[in-house]
């Protein structure tokens, strides 16, 4: 993969996605929601163990690219090529919650519609102090489109959702904390480094643990319950990994004070 406005490593145990469209905010074209969702398929089959998500510059992302409206690609006769467009960025944020490994996404800036719904799509969100998020669509004349509503619901309930959504109003980093939409809030500069590090913590975990805690948080949001617990705990019981760390847990602990 050659991508022109993401910057990818797959070196060590963390996967690092960075937006590279500073000049423009990393506002989201249609070329550049290409290169998230396979850059997101390629980390999903990596042998990482966790994915951090960023955007260079000074902004995570301003959302999606005004030009895809003026330049007529939501405007086509072909009626196949405009739903493949309007759909898009929902098959971008689909991509990025298949993703087995932890996620965790780094906010600065400013946080603007598809920007959210993105970053909605992550397991864990550090935002610098200073970060506004707005989602301006119904003021475009749109509706918020991409799953945003669904996952919103899902992260902050419905009426923060209805309120944000439907007054278009930006909102501070601290109510984005309080309606727990973000995990931590750190200084100014810091935030990459604090997902590095958050992604760090849950990469020295067992992997098998990992994933099952991600899979049934799932099924619970979806109302799936008929996952069996003691069959998972099972399978970790004898993972080789799990043994080794749980082994290691156990010996730190006996040799405690």
């Amino acid at each position: 993969m050659n991508p022109e406005y993401l910057e990818i490593d797959f070196n060590g145990p963390i996967a690092t996605i960075a937006l590279n469209r500073p000049e423009k905010l990393n506002a989201l074209s249609l070329q550049m929601l290409a290169e998230i969702e396979q850059a997101a398929d390629l980390v999903a089959a990596s042998d990482a163990r966790a994915v951090v998500l960023s955007g260079n510059g000074s902004s995570f992302s301003a959302g999606m690219d005004l030009e895809t409206f003026s330049d007529g690609v939501l405007f086509q006769t072909d009626n196949d090529l405009r739903y493949d467009a309007a759909s898009l960025g929902g098959k971008v944020a689909d991509a990025i919650e298949r993703i087995p490994q932890a996620t965790v996404v780094a906010l600065q800036g400013n946080v603007v519609g598809g920007g959210i719904v993105l970053a909605s799509a992550c397991d864990l969100r550090v935002a610098e102090e200073g970060t506004v998020f707005s989602i301006p669509e119904i003021d475009l004349g749109i509706p918020l489109a991409w799953g945003g509503i669904k996952r919103l619901v899902r992260e902050i309930g419905p009426a923060r959702t209805r309120e944000f959504v439907m007054t278009c109003r930006p909102f501070t980093v601290e109510e984005a904390h309080a309606a727990g939409f973000v995990n931590n809030i750190v200084g100014v500069g810091e935030a990459l480094g604090a997902a590095m590090h958050l992604a760090e913590t849950v990469a020295a975990k067992a992997r098998l643990p990992i994933t099952t805690t991600k899979r049934h948080v799932a099924e619970v949001l979806s109302g799936d319950t008929s996952r069996d617990d003691a069959m998972g705990l099972l399978a970790a019981i004898e993972d080789p990994e799990s043994v080794s760390l749980r082994d290691e847990y156990v010996r730190r602990f006996r040799s405690r004070p």
